[in-house]
């Protein structure tokens, strides 16, 4: 019996060798196969999981997600657990431009436009307040000594009509040139005296209507009515019942509100497209929304150093009396049409600070970077100067994602401001070469010898 089972564990034994030897060299003949298989491969043949290519020449593979590294041979990215991607002769043959697949387009959220021509017609707005129009205001001062018996506006910013009377003044001056004035006229062909009196009545600060009033009346009138002599608010009260009054002592200061002034401060960048003269059209909240027409009086020649704006004084027409000194407006000016140019949306102008880039799409999913010069902007177009023609088709999303992609492929440098290959000395310690190095994926991660 202790024969018996000892034979049968050796034939076990021996059964389990052969096996394993079995399985042994079947690994060995299926790693051989796999290495021929990927010796034989044609350069043509494009990585796994990387699609078909038939006939094109595979110039490397790389990781799109580490874009600085090239490699010789496909498989497992080292990076990612992804497979490398290849990039084919025709790629990279046209080194002005890019080829992106039609996936990777959608991929990328690529949207395009047309480049057009028209006349940029750039709507300037502005926000100030409502100020009094300072050509619109009378003075009413004394003309002679005399008393204030009575005043009819007793208040600041009362509003007044034009010919409504403000106060009654004594002026005995007054009285004294009248008397002689009736006298001298009650006298036969004293024509040459009466001459010299009403001369006298005119120099003690009378006026011609007043002058008038006593020779048709023939009466003495020793109290004299002031009245304004236009309408609007009054802005400054300088007489008060019982005071007295010397010759130019200022009674009345009136502003007129048949036109207002709207001072809006205007970014200085905007400065050049507002002139004197132009149309404008002022809304304020205070009023609904109301519109208000007018037009630009002037520019003042101050840059305020705080905001960097000027300030543009608009005079708009208040028939109404609406709009009061203090209150905010916002000022909408239009200027005169440009002449017709190139415009393409601003989304698709990339501005690196020292120039500005638009991706073009060329058609059949190739697009080129292009060195453009822009002009002014407005309603979300920027003019283009040069570089472009009109009906071409430039990128409005996703254009930093062809620049990266371009950018892998050697297109064009990046559209940032970092040096070339060419700044930087070849013999510089330290410093890494411009061009990225190709590695065999297959020796990373082993060991130096």
């Amino acid at each position: 019996m202790n024969i018996n089972r000892n034979a049968i564990a050796v034939v076990i034994v021996l059964a389990g060798a052969a096996g394993y030897g079995l399985y042994r060299f079947g690994l060995d003949r299926g790693a051989q196969s796999i290495t021929a298989t990927t010796v034989a491969a044609p350069a043509t043949a494009p990585a796994t999981g990387s699609g078909t290519a038939a006939g094109k020449k595979v110039l490397y593979w790389h990781d799109p997600m580490v874009p600085g590294q090239k490699f010789d041979k496909p498989g497992k990215s080292p990076f990612m657990d992804m497979d490398l991607v290849p990039v084919y002769a025709e790629e990279g043959g046209d080194q002005g431009s890019v080829a992106i697949s039609a996936r990777m387009q959608q991929n990328l959220g690529v949207r395009t436009a047309e480049v057009t021509r028209h006349a940029l017609a750039p709507t300037v707005e502005a926000v100030g307040t409502v100020a009094y129009n300072e050509r619109d205001l009378a003075v009413v001062q004394a003309r002679s000594n005399g008393f204030v018996e009575r005043l009819f506006v007793r208040a600041v910013l009362d509003p007044v009509r034009q010919g409504q009377p403000l106060a009654e003044l004594y002026v005995p001056d007054w009285v004294a040139a009248q008397e002689e004035y009736l006298s001298v006229a009650r006298m036969a062909s004293a024509g040459a005296l009466v001459d010299g009196a009403r001369q006298r009545m005119r120099l003690a600060g009378m006026s011609d209507a007043q002058i008038q009033s006593v020779a048709a009346s023939g009466k003495v009138q020793a109290r004299f009515t002031v009245t304004a002599p236009i309408g609007g608010v009054v802005a400054e009260l300088g007489a008060r019942e019982g005071m007295t009054v010397a010759p130019g002592a200022p009674l009345f200061r009136i502003n007129g509100l048949s036109t207002v002034w709207v001072n809006a401060e205007v970014p200085e960048s905007l400065a050049a497209q507002v002139r004197p003269g132009s149309a404008v059209e002022a809304r304020a909240p205070a009023l609904g929304g109301a519109a208000f027409k007018g037009k630009v009086t002037a520019i003042l020649p101050e840059v305020n150093p705080a905001t960097r704006t000027l300030k543009m004084r608009v005079e708009l027409a208040n028939p109404a009396g609406a709009l009061v000194p203090g209150m905010f407006a916002t000022v909408m000016l239009k200027p005169a049409a440009r002449v017709e140019m190139l415009q393409v949306p601003s989304e698709a102008v990339i501005t690196t600070g020292k120039r500005s880039v638009v991706v073009v799409a060329l058609g059949d999913g190739r697009f080129a970077p292009v060195d453009v010069e822009i002009g002014m902007e407005a309603n979300g177009q920027t003019e283009i100067r040069k570089g472009l023609e009109a009906g071409q088709q430039v990128v409005v999303s996703g254009q930093f994602l062809i620049d990266s992609e371009a950018s892998l492929k050697g297109v064009t440098a990046r559209m940032g401001d970092a040096p070339t290959a060419a700044a930087v000395p070849p013999d510089a310690v330290g410093v890494p070469s411009a061009a990225p190095i190709a590695h065999d994926h297959s020796k990373m991660g082993k060991a130096a010898p």
